[in-house]
This record gives structure tokens, sequence and C-alpha cells, in this order.
């Protein structure tokens, strides 16, 4: 006998969370041909005895719900291979999946022999794996080299291996798989795909791991067929503990697109200037341009030519080599000979003199190796570039121009001094003199042709702290800068320029003046003070609870950091006396300092306020923003300002101080939006049934307004008032209404609260005694930002007019009139039928009637209590063991009432008359309805009178005739027993006297028979004589 065998892949399993997870199961063992079920659970580590059902083969309802979702969308599912052996998958792997895994097969042999369930640990760790590698286009040339780099890391805790490679797709078809190149496998083995091999062998292609992280591939000798996207994958591998390695995650970075240019070994020059005719003392550049493929793996070497003469020769290392004629011009640095590029290069002369003109020509000379080994030239030469230089003299023209022609006190007073047509250096000189130019012209600074700097001394002091500034913005301008404006400085300002000429070679250099120019410009200064002005503004004088209002003070002039302004605004809040205004009531909210910082003062709005201030870029617009404003933020608002100068030495000097109009702001209470439905409607409802009234809320103020509810009924036209059932206080508190007290309606009555704007009142075990008209009145309330409450409005709703009452009459009672003739002594039966009812509830009382020449006559009754005798009427005969009357209830619906001994007497019409009973909301019984039932007619058939009628039918006859003879005849018997006795003592005398025998009565015979059928016999019989 084989025993049963379970067996799951052997633990511990480590896996990345959100890698594809996989768990074989197998089964052997087992009776054969019978296909074997898997179940699936887990144990978490926190609670190793709690199973958790995830997946099973048999059962689609299997997994515990924090699984079932993941099981329905086939995130986990099970995989059958065969019918004893089935894979466990886990698609996406999460964190909390770690712990124990059970797998049991459910016994198909009908006896359990071996094992049936396996498990295994599986140990979820983070994915920690990075591929990175720059997404990138590069372009190249066949035959370049191409070097790409990837970093990959991971820091698992765990001993796991790397494996990372290089693949290149296909750009034409993105469906293809993709082409590997070069692989360094988990054991460290560099493999590279199929057509890469023999390029690996022969050197062209490499993968170095250049650090710990660093992977770098290298491919020589680009060919076209490497053209497409190369990208870097990673994988991250660990061993289990049957030996076999598993891919943990696998990784790819970011796409190089390689595109791949046929070479073409011939090249074509190009020589560039901006211009062919120049002035001695400019500059001339010459760009020589190589147009080739593949320039930088290629050696050029050029050469520069002026009128067959060489200027210099680049090789290909970029080394030039001057000519004779141009070695001192390079050394005194008015000549450049570089390599741009790799196929870009460029002569430069700095100062060209007339016998510079002429033709230029730049020569280009490639040397390649042949494959046997030799070197051969081939050599281009471009087209001649004619130049011409025009002999040196000056044509400078001199602009000034300012900021502002009108500066106000503190700006910045700045000219620039605009030289055009220039060739040589040039030196300014910046002059002030009166608005009039009639004073003497005061030298402020110079600027040298070397860019020295000169100030004069009677402004030395104020350049010493930074308040003028002399520069060259541009090679043909020159800026004055004077900070901090004075009033001082107003007048006309004069820019000098002149052009010089260097003549002569180091070290003997010379400089000649060969041109000079000026320009006039007049500023004016305009103080602040007269023009300081502040004024404040609103645009909401009124808001309601909560709002926000913006104040804005407005400084004129525009502000300026040497000449800054501080502002307060200042507060006096409502309800102040006018006369405390001029006493000094006004408090300081907030002021921005001259330095520009907050300083709150002592005044504090509201508590539950955000005040908030800011400046506008200028600092001309000063605002005080108040955010949920209330009562405490009403009042007069007003902002004062001070102008302040800044001296050159950093000392401050009040200027001015304005202060603006009042402004009044008004905090009112917001508008009320409240509205209830007003819809008027009518409810009827049975008694004991449940009243529902809603109360809707159309539209309040603001969604945080909060309501309380008043429910109040109006019972009849013409009441004094209505009646308040219940309040809801908007803290959700319950307060009954005297009338509820009154009317016992506390226990039925409730009120709920559905949502925020829907509101309920039902009445439980409705009366009638609840009719009447209903409405509810609701009350808005807000909270003011200071947090207090208050009530904004109150609006009542519809009335809803209900009545309550009484099930409708369906009493019926069978209707059919009848006839019955008995005889005397028999029995009467009178039946009672009710087909129809109001109610399932309700009770009934029966009374039977009879009548007989115009009078009713109570037979019997019985209440809706079940008592005898408490219906509607008292019967005259009381009911008890000798009545002649049987009562019998059938059904509920069905009543008897049977008469026994049948009568003359009871001749009549009988009727039955039925009550309908119900009991109302307060558990007391009412009579809902009355009915009466069909006539019966009896006759009672009277006996033809005999002697034993006579006898039997009459109580005192029958006495008198059955039983009082019995003692009288006693008395008489014993009365002859007596007379016998003594006559027999005498006899005896007398027969022994004279022999002769007496005459005896023998004992007299009684029949009596007790049924009272026959009259009793009496009989005498004689005796006879012995």
């Amino acid at each position: 006998m084989c025993l049963r065998v379970v067996t799951v892949q052997s633990g511990p399993l480590v896996r990345t969370e959100g890698s594809h997870v996989t768990i074989m199961c197998n089964v052997s063992g087992y009776k054969e041909g019978v296909e074997q079920d898997f179940e699936w659970s887990m144990y978490l580590p926190s609670a190793s005895d709690r199973e958790i059902r995830i997946v099973s083969t048999t059962q689609t309802n299997y997994a515990y719900a924090v699984y079932a979702q993941r099981v329905n969308s086939e995130e986990i599912y099970v995989e059958r291979l065969s019918g004893d052996s089935a894979v466990l998958h886990i698609t996406k792997v999460e964190a909390k999946d770690q712990g124990l895994f059970e797998c049991y097969t459910p016994n198909t042999d009908g006896r359990y022999l071996g094992s049936y369930s396996a498990r295994t640990n599986l140990t979820v760790i983070a994915d920690s794996l990075t591929v990175t590698a720059p997404a990138q286009t590069l372009s190249k040339v066949e035959g370049d080299t191409l070097q790409l780099a990837c970093e990959v890391s991971r820091t698992t805790l765990q001993h796991t291996h790397l494996s990372v490679g290089w693949y290149l797709r296909s750009p034409e078809d993105a469906a293809a798989p993709p082409q590997e190149l070069v692989t360094l496998s988990r054991d460290f083995v560099l493999r590279s795909g199929g057509p890469y091999r023999q390029r690996m062998a022969a050197g062209d292609l490499r993968l170095d791991k250049t650090s710990a992280t660093a992977y770098r591939l290298t491919i020589h000798k680009l060919q076209p067929v490497d053209q497409g996207l190369l990208y870097c994958q990673a994988a991250e591998w660990i061993q289990d503990t049957d030996g076999s390695w598993f891919a943990m995650t696998r990784k790819q970075s970011d796409k190089t697109q390689l595109r791949i240019q046929p070479t073409d070994r011939d090249f074509s020059i190009q020589v560039n200037t901006e211009r062919r005719s120049f002035t001695a003392g400019e500059p001339l550049e010459l760009h020589c341009t190589i147009e080739a493929q593949n320039v930088p793996e290629r050696f050029f070497s050029v050469s520069w030519v002026f009128s067959s003469s060489p200027v210099a020769v680049v090789g290909p290392s970029a080394v030039p080599v001057l000519g004779p004629d141009y070695v001192a011009r390079e050394a005194a640095g008015h000549m450049t000979v570089r390599k741009e590029s790799a196929n870009v290069h460029l002569l430069k002369l700095q100062h060209l003199r007339p016998e510079d003109a002429g033709k230029y020509i730049c020569r280009v000379t490639e040397r390649e190796k042949t494959p046997t080994g030799d070197f051969i030239d081939r050599s281009k030469r471009s087209r001649n570039v004619q130049i011409t230089v025009q002999p040196l003299k000056s044509n400078i023209t001199v602009s000034l121009s300012s900021n502002s022609s009108e500066v106000l006190e503190g700006d910045v007073i700045q000219l620039t001094c605009s030289v055009q047509s220039t060739t040589g250096p040039l030196s300014v000189v910046w002059q002030w003199t009166d608005k009039q130019g009639t004073g003497p012209a005061l030298e402020v600074a110079s600027f040298d042709r070397d860019g020295t700097v000169w100030h004069r001394p009677s402004y030395r002091e104020r350049s010493n702290y930074g308040e003028i500034r002399v520069e060259k913005v541009q090679p043909d301008a020159f800026s004055l800068s004077l900070y901090n404006a004075l009033p001082g400085d107003e007048g006309q300002y004069r820019c000098t320029a002149t052009e010089w000429l260097q003549t002569g070679t180091e070290p003997e250099v010379n400089w000649e003046k060969i041109g000079e120019k000026l320009a006039t410009k007049t500023v004016t200064v305009k103080t602040v003070e007269s023009s300081f002005m502040v004024s404040a503004s609103s645009r909401t004088p009124s808001v309601t609870f909560g709002d926000s209002f913006d104040l804005l003070c407005l400084v004129k002039p525009r502000h300026n950091p040497r000449v800054p302004t501080s502002v307060t605004w200042r507060f006096m809040p409502a309800g102040t006396k006018a006369g405390d205004e001029e006493q000094g009531e006004f408090k300081d909210l907030v002021t921005f300092t001259r330095e520009g910082t907050l300083q709150w003062g002592e005044q504090l709005l509201g508590l539950g306020t955000r005040t908030t201030v800011d400046r506008s870029h200028s600092n001309t617009n000063f605002r005080l923003s108040v955010t949920r404003a209330g009562r405490r933020e009403a009042g007069k608002y007003q902002c004062t300002a001070v102008l302040w100068r800044r001296n050159y030495d950093n000392s401050w000097s009040k200027v001015a101080n304005r202060t603006s109009n009042l402004l009044g702001i008004s905090v009112l209470q917001p508008e009320s939006k409240l509205r209830v439905q007003k819809t008027n409607q009518s409810q009827v409802y049975l008694e004991d049934s449940r009243v529902k009234i809603n109360c809707s809320i159309s539209s309040q103020t603001s969604q945080d307004s909060q309501h309380a509810v008043l429910w109040y009924v109006r019972r009849a036209t013409g009441s004094e008032a209505d009646e308040l059932l219940l309040r809801i206080e908007r803290s959700g508190a319950f307060e009954y209404g005297a009338y509820a007290e009154e009317e016992r309606l506390r226990r039925r009555v409730q009120a709920e609260r559905l949502s925020s704007r829907l509101y309920v009142l039902t009445l439980n075990r409705a009366e009638n005694s609840d009719s009447g008209t209903y409405y509810c009145l609701v009350e808005e309330w807000l909270s003011d930002p200071d947090g207090a409450w208050y009530r904004l409005s109150r609006e009542s709703s519809g009335f809803t007019k209900v009545l309550v009452r009484q099930p409708e009459i369906r009493l019926q009672v069978e209707e059919l009139e009848s006839n019955v003739t008995v005889e005397e002594s028999a029995s009467i039966r009178l039946g009672c039928s009710i087909p129809s009812q109001s109610s399932k509830d309700s009770r009934f009382s029966v009374s039977w009637y009879v009548e007989r020449e115009e009078e009713k006559e109570c037979v019997f009754s019985i209440g809706h209590d079940a008592v005898f005798g408490n219906g509607n009427c008292s019967p005259r005969e009381e009911p008890g063991p000798n009545s002649r009357l049987q009562f019998e209830r059938m059904t509920s619906d069905q009543y008897s009432l049977t008469i026994q001994g049948a009568r003359p007497t009871d001749t009549g019409r009988y009727f039955c008359h039925v009550e309908e009973w119900l009991l109302n909301p307060r558990k007391a019984w009412y009579r809902l309805a009355t009915n009466n039932s069909g006539f019966t007619i009896v006759n009672v058939m009277q006996q033809v009178s005999t002697l034993q009628s006579v006898v039997c039918s009459n109580d005192s006859l029958f006495y008198f005739v059955f039983f009082y003879p019995f003692p009288i005849f006693g008395i008489l018997l014993i009365a002859v027993l007596l007379v016998r006795y003594k006559s027999r003592n005498n006899s005896k005398s007398q027969e022994g006297k004279n022999g002769a025998p007496l005459l005896w009565i023998k004992e007299p015979h009684l029949s009596y028979s007790p049924t009272c059928l026959d009259p009793p016999a009496l009989s005498l019989h004689p005796g006879s004589v012995d």
C-alpha cells in the first residue's frame, strides 16, 4: 500500500515585492485515475495558527475577503500542470503576502493514509534594483566608436547575484524581439548574441565593469546594423534552497537611439568672413570649415596663406606653426590661430594694417593610411578671399541719454554715453554744470582708454559710499550712475569721448588722438516732499459676517529705497464717540517700517479673524486684508506715512509726515437665504398607524448654518394658539412642549434628522385625537467670526393636515330570514354568522332578541370580553346549570344559541344583534359598529293534554301523586299491622274459646314508574283464609 505524499517547493522562498511568484505543488501515492484538487492557504507570521484561505481548484468562493478581490481579478490563480501537479501564481506579490503557504489536497481514496498537505515559507523583500542610463539620441558615422554607461545597484540584504546585458531593438520592427549584444551573467561569464560573437572575439565589442555599480558598453567600428534603440537590462538572482536560481526582478534602463551614417571619404573647404572691407585698426576673422564625414577620426592639416606667403600651419595635433612675418605679431596678442572644433579653424588679426590688404587662402591636406601601410596625402585649397583695408580716420559720433529727464529725489540718475563708428580705444570724461550751462564745468569722473576710472575730489566722498558709479557697459557705451539723487544734482551733464590709435610695437608703444566729440543732457531733480501724499480706499465699505475686506493705502510718489516710507494702519472701533477721535483714540494696528519689516501695534482685531498685510513690489500700495470679519472689525481705519531720506553716510532724516482720509467699515449680518418647503398637503391615517411629517430646507445662507426646528400643531379652527410639540436645538438636544406632556405624546412622538436639510416628525400609534394641522418652524443659526452663535432668521414650512380616523366600517351580519317549527320540548338552534368585519383585530358582542306582539325581549347576551350577560342587554333567564340556553362559538365569525325544552311561549321572531369593538392606541375598547341579522321565525307545536302529560308537566301534582302517598300508605300499613296484631291476640283467645279461624288482609302491592310515563298503580289484593 503506497502512502500519499504532498510536496511543495522547499523554502524559504525569497522574492521581491511586485514580482511574479510561483509555488509548485505535487501529490503522489493516490489511487490512479482520479484527478487531484488543490487548496492553497497561508499563515501570517503574526498569527501562525490562523488560516487564511486563498484559492482552490474546486471552490469558486474559497478565498477569504483579504484575497477575494485579487483572486477574482486573476491576480492570484492556480495553473494545473497535470492531474496531480499544479502551480500557484501570484502575478504581483505584495509585502503582506509574506508568510507560510500551505498546499492541501483533499482525500480521494476513501481512507486516510499519508500526508495531505505541505508548507513552504515565502519571504517578500523590497525591490531595490535600479537600472539607470540616460535617454539620448546619438548620431554616429560608420566606423566610429560608441561608448554607453549603465548604473546598476541594489541594496538587498540577502546574498544575490546580478546579470547585466545590453540589447538592441530594431527601429523598423517594434514587435521583433530585441537582439542581445553582450551580457555578463550571474556567474560572471561574458557572452554575446549570435551576430556579435565574432566582433567580441575581435575586440570590437566590450562590456567593462568600471566600478561597483557602473557598466560600460564599447562598440568599435560601428556598422549600419548597429542602428536602433540600445538599452541596458539587469536582473537580480537568488539561489533557492533546492540549488536552483530564480530571477527575482528584471529592469530596463531608458533607451538610447543610435543613428549611423555611412562613410564618405571626400571633403570640401569653405572660408567665411563677415565682410571683406575694413578700416585700419579693426579686427579680421577668417573661418576655414572642413565639410566631411567622420572628421574627428581623420587626419587633416590646415595652412593659411596670404598673397603666396605662409601665415600659419595647424597640423592634426592642433599646434600652430607661424610664418616668420607673424611671430612677433602673435606674441603681442594681435593675432590668433586656433582649431575651434574638429572641422573649423580660425585666423584672427586683431588690428588690421593697410599692408594686411590682399588675398587669403586656406589649404587643407589629409593624410590617409592605405591597406599596405603606406601614407598618401590629398590636398585641396579654398577660393581666394580678397580683403581691403582703408586708412584710419575718426568718424565717431556721441549721443547722451538718461533714464529720465526728471528724476525724483532719492532715485537714480543714470546717463548713458553711446559712441558710434569707433576704430580705436576710447576715453570718456563726465562733467557737470548748472541747468543754464553758464557756470563752471565740474569734472565728475573719467574713464581712461585702459579702463581706469578716476573720481574728482568734489565727488570722491560720495563715490566711496557707492553713490557714484562709472562703467563701460558695452564696447561703445559708457554709463554714469548717481544713486540717491539730491536736489543739488540737478543740472547739465556733459560726456566727452576721445578716440585713440596705437602706433608702434612693444616695447615702444605710442597713442595718437584721432578724434573727439561731446554730448550734453539736462536732468531735473524733483523733491519728494512736494509730491508726497497718502490716500486710503476700500471697495467694500459694508461687508457681512465672515466676509473679507481689503483696505488700500496709496503712497505717492513711487517708492525709492533711498527715500523710503514707513506706513502705519490705525483703527478706531465702531461705537467710539466722535470726540474721542480728536483725543487720539485711534490705535496702531501694524506698521511697515522703512527697513521693510512688520511691527504689530497694540490694537488686536477679533479672535476669529485673520489679518494679513502686504505691499506691492514698488512699495506704493500697502494693503490691509481682514478675513472672517466680525463685529469687532467694524469702525474707522486710516493710514499714516512718514517719508525718510537716507544720507550717503547711512544716516536717516525725516522728510515729511502725511495722514490719509478716514475709511468707515460696517460689518453686517448676512442676508438670510433660508427657504423651507411651503407645500401644503393632507394625509389620512388609520388609528394605530405611524404618521410621518417632513420638514425640508430647500436653501440656507451658508454651508456652516445650523438649524433649530420647532414642531407645532393646530388642533381645530378657532383654537386660541398653536401648540408646541417639540423643539430640536441646533446642538441636537430635544425639548418637549407642554402640549406633548398634556396629551401624553412624549412617548409616542419621535423627531429625526435624516440629513442637514431634512427633518422628520413621527407620531407612533396615532390616535383620533392626533388629527390636526402640523408644521415646522426653522431657525437658522450662524457663528460669527468670534465664535458666538446668533439667530439669523426664522421661517415656517407649509401646513400638513393630518386626519387620523377609525377603520372603515365593514361589519356585515347574515340577513337571511328562515322559519323553524319544532315540537314542544324539542331544541331550537339559532345561528349568527358574520361574513365581514372591519378589522382582523375586531371583537364582537352578540345578543339574541325575540319579538312578540310589538315587544322585544332579550334572550341571551355575551360581551366582547367573553363574559355572559355583559352585552348590550340583560336576559330574563339567568345563566347557570339549570338554564335551557346553550351558547356556542364555532369560529371567530360563527355563533349559535340553542334553546332546549321548547315551550309554546318560546314562539316568536328571533334575531341576533352584533356589536363590533376595537382596541384604541390607549388600550381602551370602543364600539365601532352594530348590525342585526335577519329574522328566524320559530313556531312551537303544543302537545294534547293527558293524565300522564298533566301530571308530568305539573311539579306539584307530580309530587302529590307519586311521592306523597308513600308515607301515608306507610303510616296506614303500620296502623293495620298494629290492629291485626291486636286482633290476632284476641282471636287466639277467642279461637281458643270458639275454635273458629280469623279473616286477614294481605299486604298491598305498589307499582311505580320513575320515568313518569305511566301513573303509579296501587292494588290491594284480598287475602286468603287459612
